[in-house]
């Protein structure tokens, strides 16, 4: 997808969720609207800036007001009712909409009378016991408010964005940048680098000689409301979301070091200093470099071991290269040392996806055939359509349109013989266990996942077993986005994850790792554990577009941060180990 439709898809998501405050519904069918087309410029391949007033219109989701509001930004970098509502509610209003239980009525009512604007004043509310005094609130309100400020770490004191909304603008950052005459590198840092789930603010790295030409593109990118600070070599910026971003500007020689640094974790670096002053040396944003004392005694850094590149410092060290998903002081350094970290897999070694919805359900944006197309672009070997079944009211199909599909599906097959096609579904995990349509039916599919759709707020025992429950169903091949989680806006339901990934283990049923950045389920945490355990996962976009089919690489990421060998992601494998794994599979069930 153009960077240009990733910044336009997020300033049409502002005013989608400024719109639901502004007209207090959630429901609100300008909001809705943005909404879609929100969902129709990820899908477009084309950048839309370019597009004219008859093109855009003729996409599915983009009406003639929005699209005038695309042209407006197209011409004027801006769009006027996005600032005008920017002027009226504080960013912190937008902040509020991500609570669980709160709603725009609520959210206008608690600033109206007791002066609430942002998370923090909300929990001072809480605390102060002010919520159960209004009309239609309560007691247990509060208490649910409470728990769900508490489960998402919206308490913390120090403001985190998902990584959904900040990964797309440090690419943009970093894409600008690099076309600055004289940037020689440019990478974002940080615990954005490390591929954590929330992000406090980014930080970006250029290698450049020219440090002026660099401050002054970067304090001029559109994206700029506030210029925070400047000098020389480093500036800070404040985005109109609100978004920090550091920017630091260092010689080529030193970009490894300064990289290496300001990834972080602070832990890990401190261990790296440490195994530094071990060899008489010193490590810092600058260098690896001997430690040598003067007559009196002070130490400073002299000779230059490394500076230029991470791999380089790493293997000054005795070190492997270490990913930077798993610097976080547990326990990688060791292995590092002992090079005995996992071979990771990288996205060429995905051979098929296997969780991907076509627009034969509700929410697909792409027919079969652009799919298939995009799979095949993509050099893929296998996919498997996975729409939503019956029990999704809204999306899913019914039996008769399943086979309807199927049979569409092998009629395609036929014309692809290049990538062998997998007729599946995206099954819906009921609060009892049970699924979509009956086990004849079901046996009759390729490749079945099951998921949690509904019912998120059941205590851990009934999650256990429902998931359990599915897992044990004799046609069911993975567990799709097992919490349910959305990140920064939504828990993951409570599971026994030991039991959970035990049954896994036992039946060889995957658990997926969700690569749309809104959800990165099956959470680090709990795929560490499962590779602990032996359990078996699968990689998949859940792609509802063919663009979306490029998330492949934050599936990636997520399973190096819980530190998954490649050989237990079972999309690694051809066609032919793949099917024989599917069958051992339903066998031994």
């Amino acid at each position: 997808m153009p960077r240009a439709n990733d910044e336009v898809a997020g300033l049409l998501h502002e005013l989608a969720v400024m719109t639901e405050i502004e007209e207090g519904s959630r429901q609100s069918f300008r909001a809705r609207a943005y909404h879609n087309a929100v969902r129709a410029v990820k899908a477009t391949n084309r950048d839309v800036t370019t597009m004219s007033f008859e093109e855009l219109t003729s996409i599915k989701g983009i009406g003639k007001a929005i699209a005038n509001k695309i042209l407006e930004f197209a011409e004027t970098g801006t769009m006027k009712k996005l600032e005008e509502l920017r002027a009226t509610y504080p960013r912190g209003q937008q902040e509020l909409m991500q609570v669980p239980g709160l709603g725009p009525k609520t959210i206008s009512l608690l600033y109206d009378v007791l002066g609430v604007s942002d998370v923090a004043s909300l929990q001072e509310a809480i605390e102060a016991g002010k919520l159960r005094e209004l009309p239609g609130l309560g007691e247990k309100t509060e208490e649910n408010l409470k728990e769900a400020l508490d489960r998402l770490e919206l308490t913390s004191g120090e403001r985190r964005t998902p990584i959904a909304q900040v990964l797309p603008l440090a690419r943009e950052v970093v894409a600008d940048l690099s076309e600055v005459d004289g940037v020689e590198r440019v990478a974002y840092a940080g615990s954005l680098r490390r591929f954590r789930d929330t992000i406090r603010d980014i930080d970006v790295l250029v290698a450049s000689a020219s440090p002026s030409a660099v401050m002054e593109a970067f304090v001029g990118l559109p994206l700029v409301r506030d210029v925070q600070g400047r000098g020389d070599t480093k500036a800070s910026v404040l985005t109109f979301d609100g978004m920090q971003i550091d920017l630091r500007v260092v010689p080529p020689e030193r970009f490894g070091a300064a990289l290496l640094y300001f990834t972080g974790s602070k832990e890990h670096n401190i261990r790296l200093r440490e195994r530094a002053l071990q060899r008489g040396w010193t490590l810092n944003e600058y260098a690896l470099a001997e430690l040598v004392e003067d007559d009196e005694g002070t130490a400073s850094a002299g000779e230059e071991v490394a500076a230029e590149t991470e791999e380089g410092i790493y293997a000054a060290l005795d070190l492997a290269w270490i990913p930077p998903e798993m610097r976080e002081d547990d326990g990688e350094i060791e292995l590092a040392e002992g090079r005995d970290l996992p071979e990771f897999a990288e996205v060429a070694d995905l051979r098929g996806d296997l969780h991907d919805h076509s627009n034969w359900s509700g929410d697909g944006k792409a027919s079969m055939e652009a799919m298939i197309a995009g799979s095949r672009e993509r050099g893929l070997d296998y996919l498997a359509f996975t729409d939503h079944a019956e029990n999704l009211t809204i999306n899913g199909l019914s039996r008769p349109a399943m086979l309807d599909q199927r049979r569409r599906l092998r009629e395609l097959q036929e014309q692809t013989p290049d990538l062998h096609l997998l007729h599946g579904a995206e099954l819906n995990i009921g609060i009892d266990g049970s699924l979509d349509y009956d086990a004849e039916f079901l046996a009759g599919f390729d490749w079945l996942v099951a998921s949690v759709h509904s019912h998120f707020r059941r205590p851990a025992d009934e999650q256990t077993a429902r998931v359990i429950a599915a897992i044990r169903h004799p046609s069911v091949t993975a567990i799709g986005h097992l919490t349910g989680r959305r990140v920064g806006k939504r828990p993951g339901i409570e599971l026994d994850v030991g039991a959970v990934l035990d049954a896994a283990a036992e039946t060889g049923v995957a658990i997926e790792i969700n690569c749309n950045l809104d959800r990165l389920d099956a959470p680090a945490e709990i795929v560490r554990e499962g590779a602990r355990r032996g359990v078996t996962f699968v990689i998949s976009t859940d792609a509802h577009s063919v663009r979306e089919l490029d998330y492949a690489v934050n599936g990636i990421r997520q399973a190096r941060r819980g530190w998954l060998p490649k050989d237990q992601i079972a999309n690694t494998r051809d066609i032919e180990s793949f099917l024989q794994w599917v069958d051992d599979v339903r066998a031994a069930k």
